[in-house]
C-alpha cells in the first residue's frame, strides 16, 4: 500500500528527472538535473515527515533519508 508521504527521484525516459509522491499518477516536479529533483523530494518529505528515495540509472535505491520517526530501534 502506498505512502503518501513519501517522495521518489528517478529518471524519466526522455532523460529528465522527476520527483514523485508515492503512489501518484504524475510526477509533483519535472527537472533538468538529478540533484535538483532529490533537492525537492527531500524538501517534501520533510515537510511531510516520510521518506525520500533516491532510485539511480539502474533503477536500484542509490539513498533514502527518513524524516520523522526512524523506523530504526537502535540508537545511532
Amino acid at each position: 500500500m502506498p505512502n503518501p508521504k513519501n517522495f521518489w527521484t528517478q529518471q524519466r525516459q526522455d532523460g529528465k528527472w522527476e520527483s514523485k509522491r508515492e503512489g501518484a499518477d504524475r510526477p509533483s516536479k519535472v527537472t533538468d538535473t538529478q540533484a535538483e529533483a532529490w533537492k525537492y523530494s527531500k524538501e517534501q518529505a520533510k515537510d511531510e515527515r516520510g521518506e525520500a528515495y533516491l532510485k539511480g540509472r539502474d533503477g536500484l535505491i542509490r539513498e533514502r533519508n527518513t524524516y520523522g520517526k526512524d523506523p530504526r530501534s537502535i540508537p545511532g
